[in-house]
């Protein structure tokens, strides 16, 4: 159904108050900036940001709904023949060869970093957003691989999982804010990757795998 003159409309507000208030972010940091500033600076009421943004952490990471089901959607797309982990580590390994900003493999990213490193706030929310994904993910693979009610294994496997992607995370986070080249960090990165997956077990590796 094509978006109507009203969402349409909607979307691009919500849109220009949260790049607005990136930029903010970026340039004066997280905890001094008010709601009452980004809304002056994107010419809307206080009421409007509240609308769209409950919460100003809301503002800083207004992608994450694409975030927190990432893993579990990968892990339902994964291929013929090919594991949960095994389908994320693919997917990894494909963003990371190709520089993508998906993984903070991009000019800028050490600012991102800093300013979530300066704020409790948003360190808070990261970690709760971290949950989310892990409990997103095991939820995928407790059905994926028609896992009894009680059996803790999915869980298990989702924290596994999500130790590999939250390294290879805090890794390339780690060596952006030294100013270093995405094409750099994106070949140790694939090497990382490599070495991550020479320690997992074969009780991980082979854990739902597609028939």
């Amino acid at each position: 159904m094509a978006e109507g003159l009203r969402e349409r409309k909607k979307r691009e507000t919500r849109q220009r108050i949260s790049d607005i208030a990136t930029g903010l972010f970026l340039e004066h940091g997280f905890v001094t900036v008010t709601m009452a500033e980004v809304a002056e600076a994107a010419d809307v009421s206080v009421n409007t940001v509240y609308n769209y943004f409950p919460a100003k952490e809301d503002l800083f990471f207004d992608r994450s709904s694409g975030v927190v089901d990432q893993l579990a959607r990968w892990v339902r797309a994964r291929d013929a023949g090919e594991s949960a982990a095994r389908a994320v580590l693919r997917e990894l390994r494909a963003d990371i060869e190709a520089v993508s900003p998906r993984v903070g493999l991009m000019e800028g990213y050490d600012r991102f970093m800093r300013v979530i490193h300066d704020s409790p706030q948003l360190r808070s929310r990261l970690w709760s957003l971290q949950q989310e994904v892990q409990d997103n993910l095991e939820a995928a693979l407790r059905e994926e691989a028609d896992a009894a009610p009680g059996d803790p294994l999915p869980g298990l496997v989702a924290g596994q999982i999500c130790w590999i992607h939250s390294t290879v995370f805090t890794a390339i986070g780690r060596e952006m804010v030294k100013g270093r080249a995405p094409a750099e960090v994106s070949r140790e990165m694939l090497a990382l990757v490599d070495d991550i997956e020479e320690l997992l077990g074969d009780r991980v590796l082979g854990y739902a795998v597609r028939g």
